[in-house]
């Protein structure tokens, strides 16, 4: 009875078990005999490979195998191996009944009976291509990633770990920094950062503010293997591990030096700009208020001098205060010639010009200007070509050069004029020049005095005792002369000035000419003069001054004004017309009685020589504010061409 029922339990468990395997569809299980033939197939076998029970069984296994597996025997080793080590387990390619491959893992055990006799084996076998199949992608798309990072150039792409020591490193990181990654790899980041900034903590601080927040961004110099430095964008990016705990940090490093330069090259080319509307602003201005400044100074200077002959006696006190008057007038005419140079509507009588007989010639002012502390040296070249300039305003801009270095040596010092010729000087055009030095061992400037240095009306010296305007008339003359005006400095050792002048052409240097002194006598002959100003005043004084020697007088408020008088009155001898006038200037009015009148004279009276190329041209000069005897010189000039 016990056994009947130990036979019934035993068919029972081996039914739940057939039923078991039979009900598996995620892998084939089944059973050889000893020689490898099918004795067994469960419905996992039956997907898997596409075989029926009844098409599989009594056939060797052989047959899921490739052709080239079949024929290396792969199928034969595998049962030895199961045999003679308990176990067979590998993956590799298998065939279905319909031909496609599939990637199989299989296992292969061996079965023993009780005497240890091997009776066949049990096969496992799971259908993997799948998996395989997304590993190959993963790593398809992991080695796709590493050469994408491998291969960017631009951007210097690598990982830290926690601490910061460099776990990977890219083509582009070897280039911007210049390590290759045998010298870096396992290395700490903090190398690429410059001394003071390692110092204050910067590379500690990136890390812990990255891993607190997951991200940190910015900019600043770095240094690269060779020490030289450049100024970087960083990004240093936090990763975590599955479970949120910190792996490490991806850091991307970009070369930003040039672009930095751009921007600052465009920066400084905007405030360029701005300085230069600025400066043509207030040159505009200048000029403006020069040529009004003109006016004011001809009718008071005129009026004075019209007043010293009238006055009853010869009261000394009252014939000082006259001559003072007189005196301040024309410093004030000096300064408006400033002005106008600075705003570069002074008129330049260009020359040629040796520089050194300019220079030897004004010693003695030089000395006496400058006063006993301060000593005058001068430094040229045993041959230096000529220039081309205006004399007069040449050795009025070495004055203000070198009472500038006086003023910037309080207690004394010494300053050098030299002179040396370069070629091709930046930002003038091609060609040689001759520079004009004049050298101080004063207290110097610090960098923002020398941006603003030659702006009009900025000074250093206080109130009073400067305008402002010394350097800006240097500098506006040698613009005017197709030159420029430079200045070097540095607190506590001086100051250092060139200007810079074109070399003339190659001919012999012309004497500098003097002005032409006219006697008064051949014209004692009443002349019919016209004059043509809109400014009262200049009018009523230039009137007088004309009536005072001699000669009728017709005033013009306008040029139209004075076609008609000139209509009217046909015995005008000579006109003296203003230049800046409303409706027409002088020098139309002058084109339009050339055409009509042309036995006429014509003088030209302006201080503000605004004349395009060519305008005017052979019209004699006035320029106010002009005394009494410049009149008459003028006048006689005129009347003799």
């Amino acid at each position: 009875m016990e056994h009947t029922e130990r036979l019934e339990a035993s068919k029972s468990s081996e039914g739940r078990f057939r039923m078991l395997v039979d009900a598996v569809t995620d892998y084939a299980i089944y059973m050889l005999d000893p020689d490898g033939t099918i004795t067994s197939w469960n419905a996992g076998a039956k997907r898997f490979k596409g075989y029926e029970e009844s098409e599989i069984i009594g056939e060797n296994f052989s047959r899921f195998y490739t052709d080239e597996d079949r024929k290396a025997g792969l199928p034969q080793r595998a049962l030895d191996i199961a045999a003679g080590e308990g176990k067979y387990e590998n993956e590799g390619w298998r065939v279905r009944k319909d031909g496609t491959k599939f990637w199989a893992y299989t296992v292969i055990d061996p079965i023993r009976d009780g005497a240890g006799t091997l009776i066949g084996f049990a096969k496992i076998t799971r259908d993997l291509t799948e998996r395989r199949q997304a590993e190959a992608a993963l790593r398809q798309s992991q080695e796709q990633f590493r050469l994408l990072v491998q291969g960017v150039t631009d951007y210097a792409i690598f990982m830290l770990s926690r601490e910061g020591f460099v776990s990977s490193w890219n083509l582009g990181a070897q280039r911007i920094k210049g390590y290759a990654p045998e010298e870096i790899i396992g290395q700490h980041f903090s190398r690429f950062y410059t001394e003071e900034d390692q110092k204050a903590g910067l590379p500690r601080e990136a890390l812990a503010v990255a891993a607190r927040t997951g991200r940190v961004e910015r900019e600043g110099w770095r240094v690269r293997k060779d020490g030289t430095k450049f100024f970087a964008h960083v990004v240093i990016d936090a990763i975590y591990n599955p479970d949120g705990s910190l792996f490490g940090f991806a850091k991307i490093t970009r070369d930003i030096t040039e672009r930095r330069n751009a921007a600052r090259a465009l920066e400084e080319a905007r405030e360029a700009l701005l300085q230069s509307q600025k400066m043509e602003a207030i040159g505009h201005l200048t000029g403006g208020i020069a040529h009004d400044f003109n006016n004011l100074l001809m009718a008071i200077q005129g009026s004075l001098e019209l007043l010293q002959r009238r006055l009853p006696g010869n009261d000394p006190k009252v014939v000082r205060l006259i001559d003072n008057a007189i005196q301040g007038t024309r410093r004030g005419a000096a300064l408006t010639q400033r002005m106008l140079a600075f705003a570069r509507r002074q008129e330049l009588e260009l020359a040629t010009v040796d520089v050194r007989d300019v220079v030897q010639q004004m010693t003695y002012l030089l000395q006496s200007s400058l006063g006993p502390t301060v000593r005058v040296e001068t430094s040229f070249p045993p041959e230096l070509s000529k220039v081309t300039a205006d004399a007069n305003q040449l050795e009025l801009a070495i004055l203000n050069l070198a009472i500038n270095g006086r003023d910037a040596m309080p207690t004394g010092g010494t300053i050098t004029i030299g002179a040396t010729e370069r070629a091709d000087v930046p930002g003038l055009k091609a060609g040689n020049y001759v520079c004009i030095s004049v050298t101080d061992t004063g207290t110097g400037m610090n960098e923002e005095t020398l941006q603003r240095a030659m702006e009009p009306f900025f000074t250093t010296k206080g109130v009073g005792k400067g305008t402002g305007l010394g350097l800006p008339m240097v500098h506006g003359m040698a613009e005017q002369s197709g030159g420029k005006l430079t200045l070097k400095s540095q607190l506590g050792v001086g100051t250092v000035a060139e200007l810079y002048l074109p070399v003339a052409p190659g001919v012999p240097a012309a004497p500098v000419q003097g002005k032409e002194t006219v006697v008064l006598s051949p014209f004692n002959k009443k002349l019919a003069i016209l004059t043509v100003d809109d400014d009262p005043l200049v009018a009523l004084n230039t009137s007088a001054l004309l009536e005072e020697l001699g000669h009728t007088v017709y005033s013009a408020p306008s040029a139209l004004h004075a076609l008609d008088i000139l209509r009217q009155e046909k015995k005008i001898d000579l006109m003296i017309t203003d230049q800046l006038m409303p409706d027409m200037t002088g020098s139309e009015l002058a084109s339009r009685i050339r055409a009509e009148k042309p036995h006429i004279a014509i003088i030209l009276a302006t201080g503000y020589a605004e004349l395009a190329p060519g305008e005017a041209e052979g019209l004699p000069r006035l320029t106010k504010p002009f005394s009494q005897r410049e009149l008459a010189e003028a006048i006689a000039r005129a009347v003799r061409r």
